[in-house]
């Protein structure tokens, strides 16, 4: 544990703060990806931000966000997210290289799991990129298996 690490909880208001870090996840994404390298390419943070933005009008979102008070960066991030059907999900979640290790991640899969129960989140889902598939044992931690896989066609 990092003891000089401050967690941040908030809304769609803290997407600015952890724009750099979800660009090294889409460039993680865009790195382990055998079939949609092209999509991560043109997928920026304006329209992830965008996205989220326009699905917080319709759900409650809590972003949860890990800051390092000794070298004033952001370190870590969770987007947590729940819908008028009560599904919460785990819409985004990341930690710098460098951080991992020391439980910021389990920090904030906590605030995020938390959040949600509170919010009365009946069935909570994550979605993990295809090429990813390394995550899948941090997630298991929380009771997430894999429970089906979706494909999607490329059109030429």
């Amino acid at each position: 544990m990092k003891d000089n690490i401050r967690y941040i909880l908030g809304d769609e208001n803290l997407l600015d703060d952890i724009k750099e870090l979800w660009e090294a996840l889409n460039d993680h994404h865009k790195e382990k990806s055998l079939h949609f390298k092209e999509f991560y390419n043109k997928f920026s943070f304006d329209t992830r931000k965008a996205d989220l933005i326009k699905q917080a009008q319709n759900q409650h979102m809590q972003v949860a966000v890990a800051f390092d008070d000794e070298v004033q960066i952001c370190a870590g991030y969770c987007i947590s997210s729940v819908d008028n059907d009560h599904t919460g999900e785990i819409d985004s979640i990341f930690v710098l290289p460098s951080y991992r290790g020391f439980g910021i991640g389990e920090q904030l899969m906590q605030k995020g799991l938390q959040w949600m129960d509170e919010m009365g989140a009946e069935k909570i889902v994550v979605n993990v990129a295809a090429g990813n598939e390394q995550a899948f044992g941090f997630y298991e931690k929380y009771g997430f298996y894999p429970r089906r896989t979706m494909l999607e066609q490329i059109k030429e």
